[in-house]
């Protein structure tokens, strides 16, 4: 695998079903790449993207080109004319936009009108649909609505907001799970990173997140997630106190807390639907916090708040 330019880790069941669908001839025009953060979508839609685009993969690796590919070459130093990444953009104090704009959507719309400049498929990105606005989402209904030929997007979704049913309903789901822990250590590996030795039992599938975790605050503030979450229903005192404690160091401390908890809730409500209604009422408390600017330490004290009520009622 050393000489594929975007190694793949995990996720072969999901490549497989897209390029047989690519094989069959009946390829969807949409592709919805769902999972956590920190598990490699964007690798994985980049590396689909370059056989859409005529890479040339190894025999090892049906999704995988070399290094010396030139195909995977231009993608990677964004130069090829054929495809389109849409992520959020810097502000003018360097510091990325909240939303992915619905000027920038209607760019990627305009994008899909031309012809195919190499003579092949027209690839977007859209990156992710947790970042997007109401009107950047409705804007690009008008591509999913009316998909021009030779044309594919993909749009990944983190799973930290539901997909409106009106985009959910026009695409094909791809859903990626977190890795192996054999997986989680191989990506490590390759990390240029000071990471301590238990960061793969840290980060649970999900390398992409080691360098959030780096910091000292975030990584006790994950720790404590995970010490709580274990412990319920019957945490005590010193546990909730210790986890809301660690949460409130900051706002970074506060968002790798709450991914925990809202993570451990959804996967929760995939077996007991009536935790949806939870996982629900904390992204309102994250929204609040963010939107409010609501000090770390209280949005903690009411996340865990809603945990404790949740299980009290079960």
């Amino acid at each position: 695998m050393s000489d594929v330019a975007l190694p793949l880790f995990g996720h072969g069941e999901a490549q497989a079903e897209f390029l047989s669908a690519k094989e069959s001839g009946r390829l969807h025009h949409a592709w919805i790449i769902e999972g956590p953060s920190g598990i490699g979508k964007a690798r994985f839609a980049t590396r689909l993207a370059s056989v859409m685009l005529g890479a040339k993969p190894t025999d090892e690796d049906p999704a995988g080109a070399p290094v010396n590919d030139p195909v995977i070459q231009k993608i990677l130093s964004s130069g090829h004319p054929d495809l389109k990444h849409v992520h959020r953009e810097a502000n003018e104090k360097g510091t990325l936009k909240q939303d992915i704009s619905v000027d920038q959507v209607r760019d990627l719309n305009a994008f899909f009108s031309l012809k195919p400049a190499l003579g092949g498929w027209r690839v977007g990105i859209l990156d992710a649909l947790d970042e997007m606005n109401i009107s950047s989402l409705n804007a690009v209904l008008k591509t999913l609505e009316e998909p021009p030929p030779q044309a594919v997007l993909f749009l990944i979704s983190h799973a930290t907001a539901p997909v409106l049913p009106t985009i959910r309903s026009r695409c094909q789901t791809l859903r990626l799970k977190p890795l192996s822990t054999a997986d989680t250590k191989a990506v490590l590996d390759t990390m240029e990173l000071e990471t301590p030795a238990d960061m793969a039992d840290l980060v649970r599938g999900r390398p992409g997140r080691a360098a959030e975790l780096a910091g000292p605050k975030v990584m006790a503030a994950a720790s404590a997630a995970q010490s709580l979450l274990k412990s319920m229903p019957s945490a005590n005192e010193a546990q909730l106190s210790h986890a809301i404690l660690s949460a409130g160091e900051d706002d970074q401390a506060f968002g790798i807390f709450a991914e925990e908890v809202l993570g451990w809730i959804s996967d929760k409500a995939d077996t007991e639907p009536g935790w949806s209604e939870v996982w629900f009422e904390g992204q309102q408390i994250i929204a609040t916090q963010r939107s409010l600017h609501m000090p770390p330490a209280q949005a903690a004290s009411k996340l865990v708040s809603c945990l404790q009520s949740a299980f009290a009622s079960r």
